[in-house]
């Protein structure tokens, strides 16, 4: 009889800590989305690369650009060098990218 109350408490812990993970886990879709308005549109990318955390965009116009936007999704820093910007995302950079690939 214990053997069972112990199981339900344990599968009752695990389904809890599943719902948890995937509440917080992002839409990675509606994040790339928003990264390519927040960067003036996709007509304003000129080209994009990932270099570990960073997420490294040229755009046409950084005048454009809504950097607060992009700070309010969660970077960490965005150094700006011309019309390139260096945004560090953190593991985020990557799967981003795969997103903004599909839609350009």
């Amino acid at each position: 009889m214990e053997y069972i109350q112990y199981t339900i408490i344990i599968l009752v812990t695990v389904i809890i800590a599943v719902a948890i993970l995937k509440s917080k886990k992002k839409d990675f879709r509606l994040e790339a989305n928003k990264l390519v308005t927040c960067l003036g549109g996709k007509d304003n990318i000129v080209k994009y690369e990932v270099n570990q955390s960073r997420f490294i965009v040229d755009v046409k116009k950084v005048e454009l650009v809504n950097k607060e936007g992009i700070q309010k999704m969660g970077a960490k820093g965005i150094v700006e060098i011309g019309n390139q910007l260096k945004i560090i995302l953190g593991d985020q950079a990557g799967p981003l990218t795969k997103y903004i690939d599909t839609l350009k």
